[in-house]
This record gives structure tokens, sequence and C-alpha cells, in this order.
């Protein structure tokens, strides 16, 4: 399937970063990745860093799938907030989770600036009221943060208009979000990967897997063989062809991106992601080079060619809700996009083994709006379970959680 439409800029802007081959022989591994995004390359990069020896196989080229339509947006807020969580799986998971979430964002940027020019920033996450209504259901949310040690200022109407320059009536500010170049980042790390000797390939589509009492095997659809001791389904929404359980469904989300922007004219959007309370949500953030990224609209359509010919009505969507927010700023799409993505009922992910799967086949289903970040902690999470440890998040975000 094709995961996006119209004209993702990651993409554009950075075309094909390096020729990786077509897989041209049988391999043997330690573990096998299936997927050649940011979440692939983020789990092989963990694993080989620890001694694994790893092979990379992806369908198209690297990064080209939904990471080329990632807007790259990293907070450690997730889509459900804690209190809903904390109702769900109780307090303690849901700081569990939340916690993790933040700790991942210094990971990602430390992980970041090793590499070259992968446009990382730290930045502030605005999370505001869409209506009056919401407000009182914020305040438990602020409150609950405050109370598990997360920095959190509240700000009344007043001083969003003052420091933000828009109306709403509340918002939660946090310190702790970056932003990043996704594409250019996973081409980055499994680069780095090639170069120390671990095999990368794409337009190499695995066709079948079969499990043995000593490890997996994978065929490629040009016949060659790929014999692991694992191997991890990380290839974003297509993972879910390898897996009997219905654990996600389909949405689409819609952006554009603008011309660079004076960075006195974008004020402090130049160092703030926006979001809001309304489903579904507009999210919108700056890029390193001040262009506005601005991204919503999602709905359930995930037919190509239905989501093709929605691409700009939904980008003027977009661009009239931030002009009416920002009257000030020159917003204009020059290049908008869609991506089809996969969301779990409560928000979080899935990483592990699943019963149907046997436990050497790993799936990585970094699904929903955190996506980024919930792959940085599935990176460490899938390496425990291959090593054989214990992982403190193993039960909460593996196939086995219950509510």
């Amino acid at each position: 399937m094709d995961l996006k439409s119209g004209y993702p800029f990651w993409a554009v802007r950075n075309g094909l970063m390096n020729a990786f081959p077509p897989l041209a022989s049988d391999r043997r591994c330690d573990v096998a990745v299936v997927g050649g995004g940011i979440t692939g390359a983020l789990i092989a990069d963990e694993l080989a860093a620890h001694g694994h020896d790893v092979v990379v196989l992806e369908q198209r080229d690297v990064a080209w799938g939904s990471t080329s339509a990632s807007t790259a947006l990293l907070q450690y807020e997730i889509d459900t907030p804690m209190v809903d969580l904390a109702s769900r799986y109780g307090e303690a998971d849901a700081v569990l989770a939340y916690r993790a979430c933040a700790d991942a964002i210094p990971m990602l940027r430390a992980r970041a600036a090793d590499l070259y020019a992968v446009d990382c920033a730290a930045m502030q996450s605005l999370y505001y009221a869409s209506k009056h209504r919401h407000v009182g259901a914020m305040e438990d949310e602020f409150a609950s943060r405050r109370k598990h040690g997360f920095e959190v200022e509240w700000l009344p109407r007043e001083a969003v208009r003052d420091r933000f320059g828009f109306d709403a009536p509340a918002a939660i500010l946090s310190d702790q979000a970056a932003s990043l170049d996704p594409y250019r980042m996973a081409y980055r790390l499994l680069m780095a990967l090639e170069k120390a000797g671990a095999g990368v390939f794409d337009r190499t589509r695995v066709e079948h897997v079969a499990t043995t009492p000593r490890g997996v095997e994978l065929r490629t659809d040009a016949g060659h063989l790929v014999r692991a001791k694992h191997v991890v389904m990380a290839a974003g929404y297509a993972t879910r062809q390898w897996l009997e359980a219905d654990v996600a469904r389909n949405r689409s989300s819609y952006a554009f991106v603008t011309d660079p922007i004076d960075a006195s004219v974008l004020g402090a959007l130049a160092t703030t992601l926006l979001w809001e309370t309304a489903r579904p949500y507009l999210y919108l953030r700056a890029t390193t080079d001040s262009r506005l990224m601005v991204g919503g609209e999602d709905d359930a359509v995930d037919i190509p060619a239905k989501r093709d010919a929605r691409v700009e009505k939904k980008a003027g969507r977009l661009a009239d809700k931030v002009r009416g927010m920002f009257p000030e700023l020159p917003v204009q799409p020059v290049f908008s996009w869609a991506g089809t993505f996969a969301e779990t009922e409560d928000g979080l992910p899935y990483f592990g083994p699943h019963d149907s799967t046997g436990p050497r086949v790993h799936f990585a289903m970094a699904y929903g709006g955190n996506g980024i970040t919930y792959s940085m902690i599935g990176a460490g999470l899938l390496r425990a379970g291959i090593e054989r440890r214990k992982h403190p998040l193993q039960r909460l975000f593996s196939f086995s959680r219950t509510a």
C-alpha cells in the first residue's frame, strides 16, 4: 500500500541520501529488522550498538514510507491524557508510560547529536484547550502531572495571548519536547550501520516468514533467504500483515509546510510545538529553517486514491485554521501531503512477541501521535526481550496488557 500522498517535505528536501542495495544473496544474522524507516533504524541502531549482528530489510527505498510523511513533533504527552490512562490501567502505569516518554526525549536528542545534520532542536510543547468546556479536564491533567513531578506550567487565557499570540481558554506548557528531520535521521542511522558492517538492504520485500526451533527464516521476493535468531517487524502500517490479531485502526493525517518565515514574525512559534484538546487535533511547529509545519484534519480514509484527492482541500482547511489563530503570519502551503498511520484504542504502542507467532518474532508497533518517541523506548524494550532481560514496560507495552 502507498502510505502517503502529495509531496512530503522531508523527501522533497533531502532526496535519496544514500543508495542501499537490494539483498542479492542469502544471509545469516542475530536479528533481522523488517522496515527501514525511523522505527526500524532506531531499533537496529540500539541492537547493533550492543553487539548484535543486524540485517535491515526495507521493501521501498529507505525512509520512503510513513517516515517521510511524519511531522516529527517529539513530546512526552501521549494522545491519551494521563488521567484517562490512570482510570484504565491505574495511576502507577499511567505515570510509568508518561515518564518513559519524557525520558525518551533526551535520549533521542543525545543520539541525534552524534549524527550529522538531522535538524534536532529543543522545543517547548503547548497543549491548549480548544473550547472552554475542555478546561476542567485540562486542570485535572495539569494537577496529575504536577503531582508526579512533571515540570509543567498552567497558562490562563491572558498568558496564552501575551506569550504565544493567539486566543485559547487555557494551556499547559512543558519544556520537555524536541523536533527533528526523521527522514534524515533514519538515513544517517542506517548509513552508520552499513559503514560499521551491518547489512542494510532496500527494495527487498519479505514475502514469507517461518519460525524454526532455533530461529526465524525470511524469504524475499527475489527468493533469497535470511536466517536469523530473532526478527523484529518494524514496518509501520505494513507490520499488521504478519499479525493475526486486530490491534489498531487506520487513519490518515494531512499536513503542509510554508516557505521560510522571518523569526521575528514567528515569535514563540519558532521554539514551540502546539497541539489542542479537540479530536482530531491541529498541531504545528517550526522547522530549523523557519518554515511552519502544520498537520491535522485526520480521518478514517486509508484508500490511497481517496486520500490523494483530499490533500489540497485538507491543507486549505488547516491553513485557514492557522490564519484564524495567527492572522499576522503569512501562512501559505508550499508542499502538502497526507500519510496513513495506525492508532491503538488506548494510544499506547505494542512491542514484543505475540502468542500467535512465537517468542522469536517481535513486533514494533509504535502507533499513534508519539511514534518516534515510542520507537526510542521500544528499541530498548525489544533489546531487553531479545536478551531475555526484564524491562519495566514489558507488560504495559505488550499484547498482554489488560484494562
